[in-house]
C-alpha cells in the first residue's frame, strides 16, 4: 500500500519531503497544515498574524490513583477548540494516553495543550499521518487529517477538522467575516465526524495508513 506521507530525505544540501495520496486539490499552504508535527497553534497563529486561544469543549481524564507508567497508564479523551478572532479555525478531538510521570505533569497539571507538552517535555517525537480527507458538508469545503504525535511517555491520535478551506485561500478576509456568514451551517459537519472518532479513526480512514516521521 503506498504510504500517505514518505519519510523526510535530506543530504548535505537539500531536503525533501514526499508526499503521496493525499486528495489532489490541496494546496501547498493546506500540506504545510497537514504535516504540522505539535506546532498547529503556532502556525495558524503566523499565517494569520493573530494569538490562537485553545478553548476546551471536555476532557475526560481516568482516575489518577497513582504516578503514570507503562503498567498504570492515564488516559484522557478531549476535545479542543482553536479560536482566532471568535473564529473557530480548528476543532481536534483526541485520545491521549500518559505513561510517563513528566508528562502527566506537563499536561495535567501545568495543562499544557498537546502540542506544547510535546515541545515542553524536549524529546524525539514521532509523527505519523493516518488520513486526509476534503469533503464539501453543505456550502463549506472542509480539511481533515488524522495522525498520531507521540514523545516518550505521551501517545496522541488526533482527528483535526478545519471547517472551512477559504481560510487557507482568503486569510484575513475570511476571519473579517461576519459570525452569521462564518457559521451559517453550524456545528453539524464537525460534531458527526468527530461522533465516529471511536479512538480516533473514523470509518473513511480505514484504507488509509500512514508512515511514520522521527524527529
Amino acid at each position: 500500500m503506498t504510504n500517505l506521507l514518505a519519510a523526510d530525505s535530506y543530504s548535505a544540501s537539500s531536503t525533501s519531503v514526499q508526499l503521496t495520496r493525499l486528495p489532489t486539490d490541496t494546496t501547498g499552504l493546506e500540506r504545510i497544515i497537514l504535516t504540522a508535527q505539535g506546532e498547529l497553534q503556532r502556525l495558524l497563529s503566523i499565517f494569520f498574524a493573530r494569538p490562537i486561544h485553545v478553548e476546551r469543549i471536555y476532557a475526560n481524564t481516568s482516575p489518577r490513583l497513582q504516578p503514570a507508567s507503562p503498567e498504570h497508564p492515564i488516559t484522557q479523551s478531549r476535545q479542543v477548540h482553536l479560536v482566532c478572532a471568535d473564529k473557530t479555525v480548528c476543532i481536534a478531538t483526541s485520545t491521549v494516553t500518559i505513561t510517563s510521570p513528566a508528562a502527566e505533569r506537563v499536561f495535567l497539571d501545568e495543562k499544557y495543550p498537546i502540542g506544547q507538552t510535546v515541545r515542553k517535555l524536549g524529546q524525539g517525537h514521532r509523527f505519523t499521518l493516518l488520513g486526509v480527507e476534503t469533503p464539501t458538508v453543505g456550502q463549506k469545503r472542509e480539511l481533515r487529517r488524522v495522525y498520531v504525535l507521540e514523545t516518550e511517555g505521551f501517545y496522541c491520535e488526533i482527528l483535526e477538522v478545519f471547517p472551512d478551506r477559504e481560510m487557507f485561500a482568503r486569510g484575513e478576509a475570511w476571519l473579517m467575516e461576519t459570525m452569521a456568514e462564518v457559521e451559517r451551517d453550524g456545528t453539524g459537519s464537525c460534531a458527526s465526524m468527530t461522533d465516529t472518532l471511536g479512538l480516533g479513526k473514523p470509518d473513511w480512514l480505514t484504507a488509509n495508513k500512514g508512515s511514520e516521521v522521527v524527529n
